[in-house]
């Protein structure tokens, strides 16, 4: 499971909810929640946070929490 796939679940959201308000498919979501090697678009990542009316930024640091600038 991906880190959005983690975040969903733990703010218990409906996948079939988030699909209907952004327009982003089922198996698009799917992929994303699941397969770790699928890349979240910035615009699905800011959909998915109107949807969910969460602030843009605390999801993206979420969803991207281990990414660090290269020492």
């Amino acid at each position: 499971m991906t880190e959005l796939g983690l975040y969903l679940g733990r703010k218990s959201i409906n996948k079939a909810e988030i699909s209907r308000k952004t327009g982003i498919s089922a198996s698009r979501l799917s992929e994303l929640t699941l397969k770790e090697g699928s890349h979240l678009r910035a615009k699905e990542l800011y959909l998915i946070a109107l949807a969910m009316d969460v602030d843009p930024c605390d999801l993206l640091r979420a969803v991207f929490k281990g990414v660090e600038l290269p020492s």
